[in-house]
């Protein structure tokens, strides 16, 4: 059985999302209209994260972030908030930090 998120799970799912659209220089609208979601704001996201954690933990949340990604990684019309270079080289060690405890999140939940 997949447990439900914590709040620090939240915040953490939360955190890395916000981390994660700007990196790629997309908006949560952008985000949304790929959850196939109506509403952009923060809130509305996590509700719809937290759907797909019930359907199969972090795994799950993940398989759709990648999904997601990948066909921003493979569009060639960038969005507009696009910046000339996309800022990889700026994550800092919080952001890695953050990262590694979804990644191990991801791997219990699998494991169950």
């Amino acid at each position: 059985m997949i447990n439900k998120l914590n709040i620090k799970d939240e915040k953490d799912l939360e955190l890395f999302i916000k981390d994660w659209i700007r990196v790629h220089g997309y908006s949560q609208k952008d985000l949304a209209n790929e959850l196939n979601i109506s509403s952009s704001r923060t809130s509305a996201i996590l509700t719809k994260l937290k759907e797909l954690h019930k359907k199969g933990g972090m795994f799950n949340i993940a398989r759709k972030l990648i999904e997601i990604e990948q066909k921003w990684l493979n569009n060639d019309d960038l969005p507009k908030n696009q910046a000339e270079e996309l800022p990889y080289g700026q994550l800092d060690i919080n952001y890695q930090i953050d990262l590694d405890n979804l990644l191990h999140q991801m791997d219990r939940d699998h494991k169950e």
